[in-house]
């Protein structure tokens, strides 16, 4: 790992939210461009992107990794409720401004292909091309595992947590302990012959270090988020990834989103598992420099 990303850097979007960032820009005075961006996944961390920072690092690219708030040591002082899509998209772009990023390209895993969508949306002269992996523009509750499990099953979940509060932030925050959690979601997120278990650990462990209010509130914000009534209006040149094997967000979705962005390109990877640039980082790596260049 390089020296810059053992370093955390923080930035003080106003008086109530720090956000944690990792950059190797170190000349604020020079104006940046093709500054690649990485936007990861519900309850996720920046090591899902590994194989990409160190290859585009590799390749000259500028790069910025960032925590969202409520994340780690992204902290807020305005409580769980804040953390959502149009406050995240603020932070990042107070972030964006600060180390005078003028163009980026942002590449965004689950639900960082929502957050990656609103910033395109919002900021389109900022944003040269963007890459979506493994996403749904339609609210995850209805589309997960190809089923409604999610929906059905949310609300008495919810009921569990506030009911016996304490004990479930305790299995949260251990649930990397257990083997057969690891298992689980190793066969169900996972290409298993290609990732191994350890990742999958470190994964869950960092998954303990959050809060379970913030998977509840963020699984609400992809369910209320409206980006598909403004797809249309997303010119940005896209690159659309998704797995043919993902359990998790079934790839048929990629197609949908694929036909609603005009300018964009699809690429489905045989074996792919939710997160193909984990399982095959070598040809995601290959399809998106052919995309940015």
């Amino acid at each position: 790992m390089t020296s810059w990303r053992n370093k955390a850097k923080y930035h003080l979007v106003d008086g109530t939210t720090k956000i944690q960032y990792w950059t190797n820009i170190d000349n604020l005075e020079e104006e940046h461009n093709r500054v690649i961006i990485f936007n990861y996944g519900l309850v996720c961390n920046t090591r899902h992107f590994v194989y990409q920072i160190d290859h585009f690092e590799k390749l000259g690219y500028k790069i910025l990794l960032h925590d969202y708030r409520g994340h780690y040591q992204s902290e807020t002082t305005q409580g769980i409720e804040s953390i959502t899509f149009k406050n995240i998209v603020n932070d990042l772009n107070s972030l964006i401004t600060t180390l005078n990023i003028k163009t980026s390209i942002h590449i965004g895993h689950s639900m960082g292909v929502n957050v990656t969508l609103d910033y395109a949306h919002k900021y389109p002269q900022e944003v040269q091309k963007i890459v979506l992996i493994s996403g749904t523009i339609f609210p995850p509750q209805d589309v997960m595992f190809d089923s409604n499990i999610i929906d059905m099953t949310e609300p008495y979940i919810k009921q569990l947590k506030s009911k016996w509060k304490s004990q479930f932030q305790f299995i949260w925050k251990n649930v990397y302990r257990n083997p057969l959690a690891s298992a689980l979601v190793w066969n169900g997120g996972f290409n298993i012959k290609k990732t191994n278990i350890e990742f999958v650990e470190y994964y869950m462990k960092k998954l303990g270090e959050l809060s379970p209010d913030i998977f509840f509130q963020l699984l609400d914000q992809m369910r209320d988020q409206k980006i598909i009534k403004e797809l249309e209006e997303i010119k940005t040149s896209t690159l659309i990834i998704g797995g043919d094997k993902d359990k998790v967000i079934p790839n048929y979705l990629q197609q949908i989103l694929h036909d609603s962005l005009k300018n964009s390109e699809l690429y489905i990877i045989k074996n792919g598992s939710h997160v193909p640039q984990v399982d095959f980082p070598e040809f995601i790596n290959e399809r998106i420099d052919l995309f940015l260049n």
